[in-house]
């Protein structure tokens, strides 16, 4: 029998149970909601032919109040559209689910990016060997992140789990329970969470599906490409930034850090002693059940009855696993070998920290500390010039205590440093070992760090020192940046103490509001290049580490292509990207979607290193069209930010202000305190769920359709056509954008082109939309965005389908607002009940794009 087209398994698995499920959802009873059910499916219809007649929402609201309420006032209306969202939100729950159930049938686990596939692939081209040698090196680390874009609260996000299982299983008893359950689960988060909050939830996604499958993945290794012999690589190692990222949160303090490494290490000595305990069930052969029966009561006693004491070590721990194989192996046939492989694989790869601890800070923060710090310090001189300054900075060491400053700010930095020699000490180096400098602009921020920790007595630190180069002159800067820390006596003998070798954090969502979508990714690709330039020259392995997030706009959409591209000229030894929000949970959230993720990034690396085309090298002439690209986007784009109307468009016409009102991360929305709005302040994750919300989406293309314009009006298309046609890089760097095309909906603000003040601004946007709409559909040969993913085309159309009365509320409260402003006399009740309704509107549209910000 055939294996169904991968559309026709969405349609049966996906599509049909939706509308099935969504069936028994909406005629389910639930109190004070009796009749939402029943008037939803209308309203949907009502917003559908109305945005296709080109109403406003507000005639598009009031003609179905009209029609379908009797004698409704404006509060009663009101109090139905909030009943709406609800429904709403559970309908994108419940697609969710059933979309996670569907996952390993829709997407074929053992295809093209499996781990099966390189196997197959590299038997048959008799590249084996390359492919170990490969193994054996390289290295995929996801960074779990502290940024919020994932509204589920726990109970919510346990409902999908129970509901995922249920459908899988087809249990449709069950199902209707959960359903039931969720329709009566409330959706918000009534505070605020701590940083702790947010590492905590983070921990469940380690705990659960990490764990097990990276793991397992070790061992697929092992037993298939290995032929039972070890592998001693680390391959995947986690990231995670709750508790540590500092950048922008006053909120976490060393306190929180510290308490979120004590939680990572209980968390993977309880993972250790779960699978202890199945194996004392099986080991229970003469010798082999006594050291088992060791192993578990000193995991237990580390977990359940230590007050931080840990009464085994980390080599004592691996000593007596591979003690209990080898007796397995030689007195016991090999009894339960696999199941005793895949823990040595986990505790090879999580250690006693189970993730490690990234630090950050923002460059401008330390600036402030290292000021106030400096008049301590021996040999200091205000009039030193840049390159006598770092020349003292080389030198500089001491013991500097937290205590000795009562500015806030310099008392946490210089705590945080020594907080991390705790979490060595009892975690192991890699609890937390790197300190990331974000918006680095000079090699001075880079020493004046190296020289805070090593004044903090730590002279030798095992401390990677990590620049994030993020807006388009610092990534323009960055390797003059590296080649100045190069060449440095004593930063380069601090990287001899490292492995030679060094991290370089690269920004797309920064990079993307500074500079435009081509621009920044342009400017990634460059920065790279030059930057294994400079590192060869210097004998530094250099490793790149991407700070990415949902949408293409951010770096995100298909990721894993991107790095199935980069030619020879960038190294790459690791994958390390950060995943946030939604991202994690829909990429990463269930064992399946995690191992297909996870293997993907896996098989990128391989087919750039082990399967490597030719054509992936860019040659001088089509790095030549791609910086004239990018610079004629840059221009269009930063003509549109430095539009009189940019910041009051976003303040007045979108969500932007709404961000900050939710209460889904410890955050504020934005670097700075004042109460105006500073572009550079503005946090990227408000900025594009901003343009996500209105249905505008223009941090992923805007410029885009200029650019291709530009080509074809100077009878030079058939080089961007050539380039799209053999780049992997720019194809997917277009079909990512198509992904933000296929998001935009702009009926749904159409209204905003007769607005006084902001009509011409509005028509600039949509011009350049159905421009680049255009010329993308022109290069693709395609009759419609993403006609070569029916499936992702499908999923969006069905959540689009089910957020568009949730956006047509959004958009009539905001109206509403803004009219009732404009009253001679202000009903602040009123205006502060609508300010409710779209603060509500945010989660169910955020939550059903999975990765809109």
């Amino acid at each position: 029998m055939y294996t169904l087209p991968k559309i026709e398994r969405f349609n049966q698995e996906v599509l049909s149970k939706y509308q099935i499920y969504n069936s028994i959802f909406l005629t389910l009873p639930f109190d004070a909601i009796d009749n939402t059910g029943v008037l939803l499916p209308l309203f949907a219809e009502v917003c559908e032919k109305g945005f296709k007649k080109l109403e406003t929402p507000i005639q598009i609201v009031n003609f179905f109040v009209s029609r379908y309420l009797d004698h409704a006032d404006e509060r009663e209306c009101i109090d139905l559209l909030f009943r709406f969202i609800q429904f709403i939100e559970r309908q994108i729950v419940l697609f969710d689910a059933i979309e996670d159930a569907a996952f390993p049938i829709v997407n074929n686990l053992e295809g093209r990016g499996s781990l099966r596939d390189i196997k197959e692939k590299a038997e048959a081209k008799g590249k084996v060997d390359e492919l170990k040698h490969f193994l054996e090196n390289f290295k995929v680390r996801p960074v779990l992140t502290a940024h919020p874009t994932q509204f589920y609260p726990g109970a919510v996000l346990g409902i999908i789990t129970d509901l995922t299982n249920a459908i899988r299983e087809d249990d449709l008893v069950k199902i209707k329970i959960l359903l039931s359950q969720l329709g009566k689960t409330p959706f918000i988060k009534r505070q605020k969470p701590t940083p702790f909050d947010e590492a905590v939830s983070l921990i469940w996604y380690l705990e659960n599906v990490f764990y097990d499958t990276s793991g397992a993945m070790i061992s697929y290794l092992q037993k298939n490409i290995f032929k039972g012999n070890d592998i001693y690589n680390p391959i995947f190692n986690l990231g995670f930034w709750p508790g540590g990222d500092r950048d922008g949160n006053p909120f976490v303090s060393t306190e929180i850090t510290l308490k979120v490494a004590d939680r990572l290490r209980t968390s993977i000595l309880k993972c250790y002693y779960r699978d202890l305990r199945n194996l004392k069930r099986k080991l229970t052969f003469a010798i082999v059940d006594d050291l088992i029966a060791e192993l578990e009561a000193k995991i237990y006693r580390s977990v359940f009855y230590s007050k931080g004491e840990i009464y085994i070590s980390l080599e004592e721990f691996k000593t007596k696993l591979n003690h209990i194989k080898a007796t397995v192996i030689a007195q016991h046939q090999s009894l339960y070998l696999d199941d005793l492989n895949t823990l040595i694989h986990k505790v090879q790869l999580f250690g006693f920290h189970f993730a490690s601890l990234d630090i950050r800070q923002n460059s401008q923060i330390h600036d402030l500390v290292f000021k106030n710090i400096a008049t301590q310090l021996p040999d200091y001189r205000e009039q030193y010039d840049e390159s006598q300054k770092l020349q003292w900075l080389s030198n500089l060491n001491g013991k500097l205590s937290p205590a000795e400053f009562t500015e806030t700010m310099t008392h946490a930095t210089l705590a945080s440093i020594y907080g991390m020699k705790t979490i060595q000490t009892n975690n192991g180096e890699l609890g937390c070992n790197r300190y990331i400098i974000s918006n680095c602009e000079s090699a001075r921020q880079v020493m004046e760090t190296f020289a805070m920790i090593r004044c903090c007595d730590w002279e030798n630190p095992q401390v990677d020192i990590i620049p994030l180069f993020e807006i388009i002159t610092d990534l323009n800067q960055a390797p003059l940046i590296m080649e100045a820390l190069y060449a440095n006596p004593s930063y380069k003998n601090h990287l001899r103490n490292r492995g030679n070798q060094q991290t370089v954090m690269l920004g797309f969502s920064d990079g993307t509001k500074d500079g435009g979508y081509l621009m920044a990714n342009w400017s990634i690709y460059k920065a790279k290049e030059a930057i294994t330039e400079v590192s060869r020259r210097h004998g530094i392995k250099v490793i790149f580490f991407d700070g990415r997030g949902g949408p293409p706009a951010r770096g995100g959409g298909k990721t894993h292509q991107f790095y199935a591209s980069l030619g020879s000229a960038i190294e790459n030894h690791e994958i390390q990207i950060t995943v946030q929000g939604q991202t994690i949970s829909s990429n990463f959230g269930t064992l399946d979607s995690c191992r297909y993720n996870l293997e993907n990034l896996l098989s990128a690396g391989a087919r750039n290193q082990v399967f490597a085309e030719p054509a992936n090298d860019l040659s001088v002439e089509q790095k030549a069209i791609l910086e004239e690209l990018a610079v004629l986007g840059y221009q269009k784009y930063t003509d549109f930010k430095n539009h009189p109307k940019f910041i009051p468009y976003l303040e007045q016409m979108s969500t932007l202000h709404y961000y900050a009102k939710t209460n889904i991360g410890s955050r504020p929305s934005k670097r700075g305190q004042s109460e105006t709005l500073n572009f550079a302040d503005l946090r990227a994750i408000p900025f594009v769920g901003s343009w996500s919300q209105l249905k505008q989406n223009v941090p992923g293309f805007f410029g885009v359709g200029t650019a291709l314009k530009y080509f074809e009006n100077t009878n030079q298309w058939t080089k961007v056509q050539a380039l799209y046609d053999t780049s992997l890089f720019f194809r997917t760097l277009l079909e990512n954008s198509m992904m933000s095309l296929a998001k935009s909906f702009f009926p749904l603000t159409a209204y905003m082109k007769d607005d006084a003040e902001f009509g011409a601004f509005w028509q600039i946007i949509y011009e350049e939309f159905l421009q680049t709409k255009t010329y993308l559909l022109k290069i693709a040969g395609h009759q419609e965005l993403m006609e070569n993913y029916p499936d992702g085309k499908a999923s969006i159309a069905v959540r689009e389908g089910i957020v568009k009365p949730l956006l047509t509320i959004q958009q009539y409260a905001l109206s509403r607002i803004n009219e009732l402003k404009k009253a001679d006399k202000h009903d602040d009740a009123l205006i502060k009940t609508y300010q409710k309704l779209v603060t509500r509107s945010l989660f169910g549209n955020t939550n059903a794009s999975r990765n809109s910000a």
